[in-house]
């Protein structure tokens, strides 16, 4: 198999693994059986279990920051949270586990692993406190506590529906976006209805 493709069968099986089990559960002796191949062949390709990692969160990471960039380009509307929803379910459609390598507690605090996930997490999270801002602005809401407590909701919202989906793995990428906009939709008429009765 060329060089090329084994790389990529192997990131697409340290992907899964380390998504699924955490960084501090797995070996590189789970990974070679897990992909079939040998552990100096690992130890070749990446150098070592942090370097595997590195490319496994690199390959997901870089994905997903272009995703979201390329969904929040242009003009914030209301439309934006769903496109950023089904940016990040389709960036992550055939490996929705490696949403969980830039948020893995069992990382170590220190190392460039850790650094590299701190540095993906806070570009998603600078792209968030950018857009809820932008969002609010265009409702007339210019309070910057308004701002920071809607990306805190905005945050635990795309982290839990991703949680929901790697559990239900029946469910596609757009299938989630459909979702999301129904809920999004619901959510949005309950809010005017809400407004409505204020007196």
């Amino acid at each position: 198999m060329p060089r090329r493709r084994r790389e990529e069968q192997i990131l697409a099986a340290a992907v899964e693994e380390f998504g699924t089990r955490g960084y501090a559960q797995v070996s590189m002796a789970d990974l070679a059986g897990a992909i079939g191949v040998t552990k100096p062949l690992l130890y070749q390709y990446f150098g070592s279990k942090d370097g595997l990692y590195l490319a496994a969160l690199r390959h997901i990471g870089d994905r997903l920051t272009a995703a979201i960039a390329q969904a929040m380009d242009g003009t914030t509307t209301p439309d934006t949270p769903v496109a950023v929803l089904r940016a990040i379910f389709e960036a992550l459609e055939g490996q929705r586990q490696g949403w969980f390598l830039l948020y893995d507690p069992t990382l170590p605090d220190t190392g460039e692993p850790a650094g590299t996930a701190h540095r993906y997490r806070g570009a998603i999270d600078r792209m968030a406190a950018r857009g809820t801002e932008d969002l609010l602005n265009t409702r007339g809401f210019d309070d910057p506590r308004d701002a920071a407590a809607l990306k805190h909701v905005w945050t635990g919202v795309v982290g839990s529906l991703v949680v929901w989906w790697a559990r239900h793995p029946g469910e596609s990428a757009q299938d989630m976006a459909e979702r999301c906009e129904r809920l999004f939709l619901a959510a949005l008429g309950a809010g005017r209805a809400a407004e409505e009765r204020r007196p």
